[in-house]
């Protein structure tokens, strides 16, 4: 086997490319955009280029077919702030041979350690944890947007080479207009009486000011988790105009105490469902596509991105109270297409929103895995601990 790093742009193409010969006779798989892929290691794209570090491999046989890929990254932001200084790898594609994969993780192993990584974390992104994390073992369902999919043999391939289990991730489900739990509303029913409360869904008319309000919420909720760096005013004006085109306004609530903001619940239509049929290319004709098949009303799921209180109002009721605020506009309301919900990114270290959303009826729909690998094999291995 030939193990080659990705220096031109046919190389690029082959790495994007072995995904589709993988999956072709899969039929839950749906192509990713080849531009979500691409800005990952695209340095006009991707600020963590900017002092942080990438390569990817592509890896073919004697007889030149690629039978395997991967990446390998370390971001400075976050690196060193854990107890031994870690990198990632990601974008992980093979055939079910553990020599491949062994060739490939070595790579990965011996280009963070010539980098002073002490061990590497994977299958994750060089990038924000939304997009590209954790290895799919449970819930082979079709991808939603962003979201790693992959064979159930690929996590006997990382737990063979030595990966322990770091955190789980959970995507949860429930149907839209199924009611909620008479207690929830009890429950909720407090806060709604306090007139120091109030939630309201986003107005896209004043997108920047909701997206600083995301960011206070953000950094008082988030800062505390381990390898998570406090949110800058343009990372969350860049988040809300990137979502801007897809925004379903009453999808996306927010809640303020005495004026403040206290926390969010951002939903997006699921965009896989109407991207499965572009194929991978967004251009012209792609444009189209997305255009018709969202017009048609291909789209009937909404997918829940990130939910959070604010320290000071949890355990209150609080999201309860803006999760049944938001349920009177939402369900039964014909203007409303979707079906479904997923929420994703639960991780199994904050037990609190797990609790969250398994009260409002949802059930676990998707089991994810991020691994982590010690380079040193004698040095105790420490899951990521739980948020209190």
């Amino acid at each position: 086997m030939q193990l080659i790093e990705v220096t031109t742009p046919e190389l690029a193409e082959e790495f994007l490319k072995l995904q589709i010969s993988l999956y072709k006779k899969d039929p839950n798989y749906i192509r990713p955009l080849d531009k979500d892929i691409n800005q990952v290691f695209d340095p006009k794209k991707n600020k963590l280029l900017r002092d942080g570090e990438v390569i990817r491999w592509i890896l073919r046989t004697e007889q030149g077919k690629t039978i395997g890929r991967v990446a390998a990254f370390i971001n400075n932001k976050t690196a060193k702030s854990f107890e031994q200084p870690t990198g990632g790898m990601g974008f992980f594609d093979c055939i079910d041979d553990q020599d491949a994969a062994n060739m490939l993780f070595d790579a990965c192993r011996n280009w963070l350690q010539e980098r002073g990584m002490e061990a590497m974390d994977g299958p994750v992104n060089f990038g924000e944890r939304d997009k590209w994390w954790g290895l799919l073992v449970e819930g082979f369902h079709a991808p939603t947007y962003c979201m790693n999919y992959n064979f159930p043999y690929y996590q006997a391939l990382f737990e063979n080479y030595g990966f322990q289990l770091y955190f789980k991730q959970f995507v949860y489900y429930r149907t839209v207009n199924d009611p909620l739990p008479p207690e929830y509303h009890e429950k909720a029913q407090r806060i709604r009486n306090d007139s120091d409360y109030h939630f309201e869904h986003l107005d896209k008319n004043n997108l920047y000011k909701y997206a600083e309000d995301f960011r206070t919420i953000y950094n008082k909720g988030w800062v505390k988790h381990e390898g998570v760096k406090a949110m800058g005013e343009a990372q969350a004006k860049s988040i809300m105009k990137a979502l801007k085109p897809i925004l379903d306004e009453k999808i996306i609530w927010f809640t303020y105490y005495k004026g403040e903001p206290a926390g969010f619940f951002i939903a997006i239509p699921e965009l896989n469902q109407l991207f499965k049929h572009v194929n991978g290319k967004l251009d012209l004709w792609g444009k189209i596509k997305f255009a018709y098949h969202r017009w048609r009303g291909a789209c009937k799921t909404m997918y829940g991105i990130v939910f959070g209180i604010i320290p000071e109002c949890q355990g209150k009721g609080v999201e309860a109270a803006m999760v049944v605020a938001a349920s009177k506009v939402v369900q039964g309301n014909p203007s409303i297409p979707y079906e479904d919900l997923q929420m994703n990114w639960i991780g199994d270290f904050n037990p609190k929103m797990m609790k969250v959303v398994e009260q409002v009826g949802s059930r676990i729909f998707k089991t994810y895995i991020t691994y982590r690998f010690l380079f040193d094999r004698t040095k105790e291995f420490k899951r990521a601990p739980i948020i209190k």
